[in-house]
């Protein structure tokens, strides 16, 4: 006879009541130094527990001022709450302030407004460099990836200011690889503010600082690869960690506190209006 023993082990979902509140307005919107259609994106928040689709804001009017000049975002008629400008190239070192109008059922219209400046950047990216880890030391990326990562190297003289921090963009063919936040590092140089970034001083103390990894197999002779190099305000990064923070499907987990906005007035609206600067370099790969 065989005795077979059977564990079942049970779970059983546990369902937190969690305050709801009214939905507020909320606000992505960029505005850079680049010569393009700059985007806003409106939505209303949603409670926890919701699985219903985003509900976009149609029928604002959305636009950015300068106190001089004033450009608008203007609907896109293919993505319901997705506004444009045209295009238009804002100016380093600018205060520039984000004007909100949502109407709303009851026929009031909800005023909504941020302020950001538009930070400074380095002048140019002298270069970039396609190639393998050169750490002088056995640390993982160097043992382990060495024959089949290629790292991507910036070089270029950083601003003095250690409170600017560098968000890349990554392009292979034009084809942008790095489309959602949590796959662009953030840059802080603190200590190495205003030294030449991947330069001797860095190599020496084996501090280079790569932006992107290619698998090999991935790349081949020819391909384009082309880094936009954006500088952003320093509270753009506070936001966005506190976002991460706040992520995730379990209520109990992430920080026990709202999400940083820039959004005025408050417990009208959440995101975040961001302006920042950008530098672009472009190589060739070379397989060698």
């Amino acid at each position: 006879m065989v005795l077979g023993l059977f564990l079942v082990s049970c779970t059983e979902e546990i369902v937190i009541d969690l305050e709801k509140g009214d939905p507020m307005i909320g606000v992505e919107a960029y505005f850079s130094n680049e010569l393009k259609s700059h985007e806003a994106i409106l939505s209303y928040t949603a409670d926890f527990y919701n699985k219903d689709e985003i509900r976009y804001i149609s029928g604002a009017t959305v636009y950015v001022t300068d106190g001089v000049d004033t450009m608008f975002y203007y609907e896109d008629g293919e993505r319901l709450g997705h506004y444009l400008t045209e295009p238009v190239a804002g100016k380093k070192n600018t205060l520039y302030r984000l004007c909100v109008f949502v109407p709303e059922p009851d026929s009031h219209v909800v005023h909504l407004f941020a302020e950001s400046i538009l930070p400074d950047n380095v002048e140019v990216i002298d270069s970039i460099v396609v190639k393998p880890y050169n750490g002088v030391d056995d640390t993982v990326p160097s043992t382990i990836f060495y024959d089949t990562i290629e790292w991507v190297y910036p070089y270029f003289q950083s601003l003095p200011d250690p409170n600017i921090i560098y968000i890349p963009s990554i392009y292979k063919n034009d084809t942008l690889l790095t489309d959602t936040l949590t796959q662009r590092p953030m840059i802080p140089v603190g200590g190495y503010a205003g030294f030449y970034i991947n330069g001797p001083e860095m190599q020496a103390d084996n501090k280079e600082i790569p932006v992107y990894a290619f698998r090999k197999r991935d790349l081949k002779r020819g391909d384009h690869i082309r880094v936009d190099l954006s500088s952003i305000p320093i509270e753009y990064v506070y936001y966005y960690y506190s976002l991460m923070m706040s992520m995730g499907s379990n209520p109990m987990m992430g920080a026990p506190s709202n999400v940083s906005t820039n959004i005025q007035p408050e417990g009208l609206g959440v995101g975040w209006f961001m302006t920042s600067s950008v530098v672009s370099v472009e190589t060739i790969f070379k397989d060698e």
